[in-house]
């Protein structure tokens, strides 16, 4: 439709199989001046840590580098000393995974030239450099999985992934409702709220049966009481995530949601209710 060819992509990965952790490496400054082999050759040593066997590595995300101890430093480019560490993030995901997806986008005549993690990606689109310098936490709720970026002082600090996303919204109002999943997510999309109080008891909807059986009436506010217990166990593991980063108290610019599934009324107001002391930011659309 746009009229332009298409040779290669860019491909966002996401998924339980995804890991990450922050490490550390260390070199010495071979010229006392900071080269940026050194820079690379620093970055290759954080990036030298043990992973899981079946896992490659996605990602090498500088956080800050240190020079003969005096940390803090986003471009060591330059500097003179004769000891350069590095704080960075690993990301890493199954190598099976992603051999797989690029296996799917050959197969439709295009090349890849890379596989970036869903979430970095989002935080890309949605996120402002002043949220990154001052911290915020970015929840992508999406259709499997709903993925966390932490970021502080203009680095990603953490990253998550929750196994709990619009799917299972979707599969609750199928099994809750006994109607077909296609039309569960017809549902979700066109009526559903993520607060019981926000939906109106008086607005009716109509339900199809399974096989031959008739269609049933169904107010709004019973949808929502289906749907707000899976909002509210989603935010309170972000919660819990969170915590467990050690970036809570460091996101002063409070968490932003985005994602499809995100876009649904009442998930903001939930939010601010699940997390109480942080500003929740409206849904942002990439």
């Amino acid at each position: 439709m746009a009229g332009c060819d298409i040779h290669s992509v860019y491909v966002g990965v996401a998924g339980s199989h995804i890991s990450s952790m922050n490490s550390d490496g260390v070199v010495a400054i071979k010229e006392r001046e900071v080269t940026p082999s050194d820079i690379e050759r620093v970055i290759d040593s954080a990036r030298a840590r043990a992973i899981s066997e079946g896992q490659r590595v996605l990602h090498v995300l500088p956080q800050e580098f240190s020079i003969d101890a005096q940390g803090g430093i986003r471009e060591p480019l330059g500097m003179s000393g004769v000891r350069l560490e590095a704080q960075v993030h690993l990301v890493t995901a199954a190598s099976n995974a992603v051999q797989n997806i690029e296996k799917c986008v050959r197969r439709c005549g295009l090349e890849v030239d890379a596989i970036i993690l869903e979430q970095l990606a989002s935080s890309m689109a949605v996120l402002t450099e002043d949220e990154r310098e001052l911290g915020v936490c970015m929840v992508d709720i999406g259709g499997g999985t709903t993925d966390m970026a932490i970021f502080s002082e203009g680095a990603i600090r953490h990253t998550a992934v929750i196994p709990i996303a619009g799917d299972q919204v979707t599969n609750d109002i199928a099994m809750a409702l006994r109607t077909p999943t296609q039309h569960a997510e017809e549902i979700k999309v066109k009526y559903a709220c993520a607060l019981t109080h926000l939906a109106a008891s008086d607005e009716m909807i109509k339900v199809p049966s399974v096989g031959d059986r008739p269609a049933r009436d169904l107010s709004r506010q019973a949808l929502a009481e289906v749907v707000e217990p899976r909002y509210e166990e989603l935010f309170t593991l972000v919660r819990d995530e969170l915590r467990r980063s050690g970036y809570e108290d460091m996101v002063a610019a409070g968490i932003v949601l985005t994602g499809g599934t995100s876009r649904m009324e009442g998930v903001s107001e939930l939010a601010e209710e699940i997390f109480i002391c942080l500003f929740v930011s409206h849904v942002r659309r990439m």
